[in-house]
């Protein structure tokens, strides 16, 4: 068994599906299938269910996939040994990311990454479930560093920094019932309709908590992925919502309102797994992150 046969392993895993992950480990799709029919021979037990619109792990699949992680983890931290040794640094990382969520200069600490360490190549994700997803695939291995925006204590299985805490302001559009009415309470604002993310997103889970906490329903008639984009939304009437004045560069036809009794606070964290040892290619990264943006208070939260 070779490194080889591990790495499309988990390209095939994490990609689900073979034509994906061709793509990702940048060579043709038969080579790829070749590799996992001697990966699978090899260990007398098929790995994947290959169907026809996707490719799912099989029960030997999902007891080989944490031991391959380890493996190739192993295998990695080896390298970066010698690398850093001899002074030079290379490898991959790859860094979940929250759209809309400009707090962080990415750009700025990317570019200071290439000129410090030129062998090393960034992969930005964004996940389709928000911070819960990004959570995940940090915890299943196919992130190395994310950022995140989850409330409450440290995720399972998780390492967490705390870069920035801002409360969430509730904005109506300026014609609404609510605008200049003062302090209100969370039932008052149950009357209407609100604009959120989906259900796994930091902004979602934050309102919900608060209001199941105060034993209110409420209503979210459009959830928008790309939160930066809501107050487009609430400002053409189509509800109202909870969002960190970062994200409000025109307050233009907005108001802002104050709720009575309770604090609606979002945090932006970078995370790593509490399982794995960062590679030297994401200690690098986060290494920079601390210089650029330390901890506020420098006080660390961990898992």
């Amino acid at each position: 068994m070779e490194l080889r046969h591990l790495e499309h392993f988990l390209a095939v895993a994490d990609a689900g599906g073979f034509t994906p992950a061709a793509r990702r480990l940048h060579v043709v799709q038969s080579g790829v299938s070749a590799t996992i029919k001697a990966l699978e021979h090899e260990l007398g037990a098929r790995l994947f269910d290959r169907g026809r619109d996707e490719v799912t792990l099989t029960p030997a699949g999902r007891v080989f996939l944490p031991r391959a992680r380890e493996t190739l983890d192993s295998a990695r931290a080896a390298k970066d040994a010698v690398q850093e040794l001899g002074g030079t640094l290379q490898g991959t990382v790859t860094v979940g990311t929250l759209t809309s969520v400009h707090l962080i200069d990415t750009p700025g600490i990317l570019a200071t990454l290439r000129a410090r360490h030129p062998g090393v190549t960034v992969r930005l994700r964004a996940a389709l479930a928000g911070s819960t997803g990004l959570a995940q695939e940090l915890r299943d291995g196919q992130l190395d560093v994310a950022f995140l925006s989850l409330p409450g204590p440290t995720p399972a299985g998780l390492r967490v920094r705390v870069l920035e805490m801002t409360p969430l302001v509730l904005y109506v559009p300026t014609d609404h019932p609510l605008a200049g009415a003062g302090r209100v309470s969370l039932s008052q604002l149950a009357e209407f309709p609100f604009i959120d993310s989906p259900p796994g997103f930091g902004n979602r889970i934050i309102a919900d908590q608060a209001f199941a906490g105060a034993g209110i329903e409420r209503e979210v008639t459009l959830e928008i992925a790309d939160i930066g984009t809501a107050v487009h939304f609430i400002r053409a009437g189509l509800g109202i919502g909870f969002l960190g004045r970062f994200l409000v560069d025109d307050p233009a036809g907005l108001a802002t309102v104050e709720v009575a009794d309770h604090e609606l606070l979002w945090q932006l964290t970078v995370a790593t797994s509490a399982t794995r040892r960062p590679s030297a290619a994401a200690r690098a990264f986060l290494e920079l992150l601390d210089e650029v943006h330390p901890t506020p208070n420098r006080r660390q939260v961990r898992g």
